[in-house]
């Protein structure tokens, strides 16, 4: 959705990771962007400009004075037209002009006319002896002061050289959420928002364990969604497969596999938080002893039987210590009587808001990429929203029930 109609202007510098922008562009232009690209002229000793061309769909600029050029003053008109700009990978060379306000080529001109009106991400990418210089990290310092330009951290791992170490460029789609934060408009800036997301594992013997199918989709793209806004965001994690991005370090991740463990972190959490939402699948029922060896079939056997205990309630606990000026979000997942039963819900366990899933609902519900909830408030107002994507979903929740 922050993608959609956006102007994106990609800037490239001469690195190796410079072969991946090309996926870049694609996933940009795949989520609605319109692109245009501008790059150094060593940038196309490792990416083609005709390759860049064809992906984006725009003449690329690399040449100030190139005949071709639209425009007479290029490095003007681009900044002009796009919404934020990332520059990607970002080369020593480029990061220490870009602090020192050196524009003498056509990246570097159109990022000093572009540097204080539209934001910029900055993707850099280099050896780790080139990271660790002095002068390297003075100018990274240095940009993080600057008020529209938002820095990447490098990743560890093999690098272009052989050796191992910190300046891998990140992940394709950690730029694109990168850039999504910054064309996000920062209304949550200063909050604290505790959520949790996806299954919790009671243990039975060390093997086996009473579970659900959540993967933590819905909660990590809630996560997403408030840390685009600019709050700091406490990830409490059940059991969870899906990929955690999170570019600019706004996502505090916890691991709590059982119900007693989130319980427990999410009590102690709770305090320090302006809101909650709780996202996660927490079993309600957990074997009441775990043995500590396998439990295994006897010769013979037909049956086993397991004795459960109900588990801490979560939201019970945080609604019941819930001071006037936090919000709770709660979650309920129901088969019959739905709204019915997530109204009383709402009501008893003292929540602001509840989010009603059902699975009669075709694409909805567990492991999959889209949702279709609705909203139940406290204050009598209910929102049904359509089947869209999980990230669309988050939006609307955040932006329905978190009232400011």
């Amino acid at each position: 959705m922050a993608l959609q109609g956006k102007h994106i202007l990609v800037g490239i510098s001469g690195g190796i990771a410079a072969y991946k922008i090309p996926e870049l562009i694609r996933s940009l232009t795949k989520a609605g962007a319109e692109v245009r690209v501008t790059t150094t002229k060593h940038a196309l000793e490792f990416v083609t400009e005709l390759t860049l061309q064809t992906v984006s769909g725009s003449r690329v600029y690399s040449d100030v004075f190139a005949a071709i050029n639209e425009h007479a003053t290029e490095h003007i008109s681009l900044p002009d037209w796009c919404d934020a700009m990332i520059v990607a990978p970002a080369t020593a060379n480029v990061v220490c002009k870009m602090a020192a306000g050196i524009a003498d080529d056509a990246l570097t001109t159109t990022i000093c006319s572009c540097a204080a009106r539209k934001p910029i991400v900055v993707a850099p990418a280099m050896n780790d002896k080139m990271w660790e210089n002095p002068a390297v990290q003075q100018a990274v310092n240095t940009l993080r002061t600057w008020k529209k330009v938002q820095i990447l951290e490098p990743e560890e791992g093999i690098l272009a050289c052989g050796t191992s170490g910190k300046g891998r460029m990140p992940q394709i789609e950690v730029l694109k959420e990168a850039l999504e934060y910054a064309l996000t408009e920062q209304t949550m800036r200063g909050q604290k928002i505790l959520i949790t997301a996806g299954g919790t594992q009671e243990k039975i013997d060390p093997v086996r364990f009473i579970s659900n199918y959540s993967t933590g989709k819905m909660g990590f793209a809630l996560a997403h969604a408030c840390a685009r806004r600019g709050a700091e965001v406490t990830l409490v994690c059940g059991s969870v497969s899906a990929p955690l991005i999170n570019p600019f370090g706004r996502i505090h991740r916890i691991d709590a596999l059982s119900a007693q463990a989130m319980y427990k972190v999410c009590l102690n959490a709770w305090p320090r938080h302006d809101s909650a939402i709780l996202c996660a699948a927490v079993a309600d029922f957990a074997p009441q002893t775990e043995s500590n060896e396998k439990i295994k079939k006897q010769d013979g056997q037909s049956e086993l039987t397991l004795h459960l205990v109900t588990t801490p309630d979560i939201a019970k606990a945080l609604g019941e210590t819930k001071k006037p000026e936090q919000q709770l979000i709660g979650f309920a997942l129901e088969t019959q009587h739905e709204k019915e039963n997530a109204l009383r819900k709402l009501e008893r366990k003292h929540m602001d808001a509840i989010v009603l899933n059902s699975l009669r609902d075709s694409g909805a519900g567990f492991g999959v990429d889209t949702n279709r909830v609705t909203i139940l408030r406290k204050d009598g107002n209910s929102f049904e929203l359509p089947l869209q994507s999980k990230a669309d979903v988050a939006d609307r929740i955040v932006e329905l029930s978190l009232i400011s």
